[in-house]
């Protein structure tokens, strides 16, 4: 019986390392639309800004997002928003004192791996909305649009689940 118990632990480790290594089923890369906010530099005051204009374009966005079904859609939606998108940022730079003003932009770019929250992003070329703050030669911001995990735990926001189909089933089983 304890050999059973072991060899069965030991299956029960091997399934469990393969599901979340090999994440058969996880997204690529062009599942997802990214969004960067890129300081105009790496001042306290410009950093400080960023953060600020983040916050009013995530509020802004937040129920544009949450409309969309699909990447593509979320993209269409993102580009009639664009003057938008720079209004809302140069409301709050405006307010802040600075005079330089945004720039909104869908585009395809290089990012390196991320992780946000229990998602990695890996390292590669993927659609995404570029708000370039000034110069935007300054440390910058990130999130997710679409699937939207900017809007993670946020009001209206729709909750994301990933799951692992290996994992439900160890888990139905145990919890027979």
């Amino acid at each position: 019986m304890k050999k059973i118990c072991i060899v069965f632990g030991f299956l029960i480790i091997l399934i469990l390392t393969v599901a979340v290594t090999a994440q058969p089923n996880a997204p690529q890369a062009s599942a997802y639309l990214r969004m960067h906010v890129r300081a105009n530099s790496d001042s306290v005051a410009d950093q400080s800004v960023k953060y600020e204009v983040k916050e009013a374009i995530v509020e802004y966005l937040m129920p544009v997002a949450a409309s969309c079904d699909s990447k593509e859609e979320a993209m269409a939606a993102l580009e009639r928003e664009l003057g938008a998108i720079e209004r809302v940022a140069d409301s709050v730079l405006a307010e802040e004192g600075f005079s330089y003003t945004a720039r909104a932009q869908l585009r395809r770019e290089e990012f390196p791996s991320r992780v946000y929250e229990d998602v990695t992003l890996d390292a590669g070329v993927y659609d995404a909305l570029i708000v370039d703050l000034g110069e935007g030669a300054g440390a910058n911001w990130w999130c997710v649009v679409y699937p939207p995990l900017c809007f993670a735990g946020e009001a209206g926001a729709g909750a994301i689940e990933y799951r692992s189909g290996i994992l439900d089933v160890i888990r139905d089983f145990f919890a027979r």
